[in-house]
């Protein structure tokens, strides 16, 4: 995708330059953080005892640092280290003429750098926050907050925005114009739209307990909406 010169871009690095699918790349820094804040759940790629780890968990955007969590005992979270965070957002199947002209239409991001045990108390507290909020807007003041034991039992880990490299692949098959058009085969898009379902109550909550609006609204809505009421 061509940059547009009134929006700031994305440094180009030799871990974030687009060598295939060219076309495809992006680097301009809304379609980062869009592709970040449409979505709560990355893939935490980090090598432990000489070996690579891949591991999902939360995470939440603050400006230009994201924030990560997981327990204390975790391997992967233990800071000081390289470190690749991807995100990934299916849009759909690309159901071409032939197999190998199939794709998927997709929204992708990968964070490069050192990831940050946040070790602050305060700074700590405020990414759990930034987690949460990121996820369930509207829970961190709803739900009781973390007390210091399990303050204790949790680590933070904070990582730069500053190298990412972005991907996003739209529209129909590429074959449309080539020589198994002929054949008549159906050719298109399938596309893939996840919603908030209807809240479901933990089954020892009393009968009388209402949904908080912040859950209530996002029913119908996408992840990553922050209004709620249907689908942006």
């Amino acid at each position: 995708m061509a940059p547009d010169a009134r929006r700031p871009l994305l440094p180009v690095t030799d871990r974030t330059r687009h060598r295939r699918l060219r076309e495809q790349g992006s680097l301009e820094r809304a379609d980062l953080e869009a592709i970040l804040d449409a979505g709560f759940v990355c893939h935490l790629g980090v090598v432990v005892e000489g070996r690579p780890l891949v591991v999902p968990t939360v995470y939440g955007r603050d400006g230009r640092q994201l924030y990560l969590h997981g327990s204390v005992a975790s391997r992967s979270l233990a800071g000081g280290a390289p470190v690749c965070v991807t995100v990934t957002h299916v849009d759909g199947l690309v159901l071409a003429r032939s197999v190998f002209e199939h794709g998927v239409n997709y929204r992708s991001a990968v964070v490069h750098g050192e990831a940050r045990k946040v070790t602050d108390p305060d700074e700590k507290l405020a990414g759990l926050r930034v987690l949460t909020e990121h996820a369930a807007p509207g829970q961190w003041s709803y739900a009781r907050g973390p007390n210091r034991p399990e303050l204790a039992a949790t680590t933070v880990l904070a990582l730069s925005l500053e190298e990412a490299s972005v991907k996003i692949r739209t529209g129909p098959p590429d074959d449309g114009d080539g020589p198994d058009a002929a054949a008549g085969r159906w050719a298109g898009v399938l596309p893939l739209t996840a919603v908030w379902g209807t809240p479901v109550p933990d089954p020892l909550l009393p009968p009388d307990t209402a949904v908080p609006g912040h859950v209530a609204r996002r029913e119908g809505t996408r992840p990553g909406s922050r209004t709620g009421g249907g689908i942006p």
